[in-house]
């Protein structure tokens, strides 16, 4: 798409071309990404590229690159039980790492193009961690060239399942069919049907925990089933909660999530009693010898995790409060995991 805007050029040499029907013109003959039309004092027309940081920035903001660090600590989950386990395989974790990292891409990038077309990111009012990149709707990244991306990313993963299915073996399969399906299935299907959620926390949660230990040890466990929750869990809330800046967004663009299905009040307690359990399930696999003792330097989260549990619970129309509380949400999601995998790791030394 062509944006009327030419950065980095003086005001005297061009002024901005305001012409709908040149701007028509030059998409039919050919759609350009980042191009700006422009028109200099001779009268000659002119197309802008930008500046390629420039053109990598819209990239990097489209694709959601700070969330990326969900799928490192996945990975890193669900290795260290398997290296907790005796297995472990470096070329094999860092080749998750990249096949996760691209699922990742490949669901925000498709959720965003979604939400273009449906006029949902025309409504949202953004913050740091909802409410969409801005690059499809401001015209700096062409809504096509972001569902190629999308779609090439998850083509890219699928042969990265393939390969470690020839790997290991077969019984990797129906992980990767589940998990392709909640890529695919999420913003057109799932979330409009009060399963968005769900499917989210064992997508980009469960699964890749399971997948990650899989890959290393080439079969399933009790142990990996035991971090995996936690995991499923915390993306789940993750999602809940940033579902409530866009609750009217979403309700014009068609979706059916359990904020809009419950209402904010009743979403927020299902918040706070998830996050609640999860430290629970976490004590019991470790009293049940699942989840090692050194795993218990999770429950050092809690620290964290109070602020978006107390919002959740009794604060939700306190605005102010909101965007912190997503923010320690994040963290909590983040070192949880980190911390697990690290109480495997320890567990192999100590």
């Amino acid at each position: 798409m062509l944006t009327n805007y030419a950065r980095g050029h003086s005001a005297s040499r061009f002024r901005f071309l305001h012409s709908a029907r040149f701007v028509n013109h030059l998409v039919s003959a050919k759609p350009i990404d980042y191009a700006m039309a422009v028109i200099d004092n001779s009268g000659n027309y002119h197309t802008y590229w930008g500046n390629p940081m420039e053109r990598l920035g819209y990239w990097l903001k489209e694709i959601r690159a700070p969330f990326l660090s969900l799928p490192v600590v996945l990975v890193f989950l669900g290795t260290s039980v398997a290296a907790a386990d005796g297995s472990f395989h470096f070329g094999r974790a860092l080749l998750a790492m990249v096949g996760l990292t691209l699922l990742h891409i490949s669901v925000n990038v498709l959720n965003e193009y979604s939400d273009y077309h449906t006029g949902i990111d025309f409504h949202t009012s953004p913050t740091p961690f909802s409410g969409g990149s801005g690059m499809l709707t401001s015209g700096l990244i062409a809504p096509s060239a972001a569902y190629v991306v999308g779609i090439a990313c998850l083509l890219v993963n699928v042969l990265i399942g393939l390969f470690f299915i020839w790997l290991t073996n077969w019984w990797l399969l129906p992980l990767l069919l589940v998990g392709a399906f909640c890529v695919f299935s999420y913003t057109t299907l799932l979330a409009k049907h009060s399963v968005g959620e769900l499917f989210a926390g064992m997508g980009l949660g469960l699964l890749p925990i399971m997948g990650s230990y899989f890959v290393q040890t080439g079969h399933y466990s009790y142990p990996a089933f035991a971090a995996a929750i936690p995991a499923g869990i915390l993306t789940f809330n993750l999602l809940l909660l940033n579902e409530f800046p866009d609750l009217e967004a979403d309700i014009k663009g068609g979706r059916r999530n359990l904020l809009i299905t419950f209402g904010a009040e009743r979403a927020g307690k299902i918040y706070t009693v998830l996050l609640a359990l999860m430290y629970v399930w976490i004590a019991v696999s470790v009293a049940g010898g699942l989840i090692p003792v050194w795993g218990l330097a999770a429950m050092l989260t809690l620290l964290v995790a109070w602020k978006p549990m107390k919002w959740a619970w009794s604060d939700i129309h306190n605005k102010n409060a909101m965007v912190p509380a997503m923010a320690a949400n994040v963290m909590t999601n983040l070192a949880t995991q980190a911390l697990l995998g690290a109480g495997f790791l320890a567990s192999i030394y100590l």
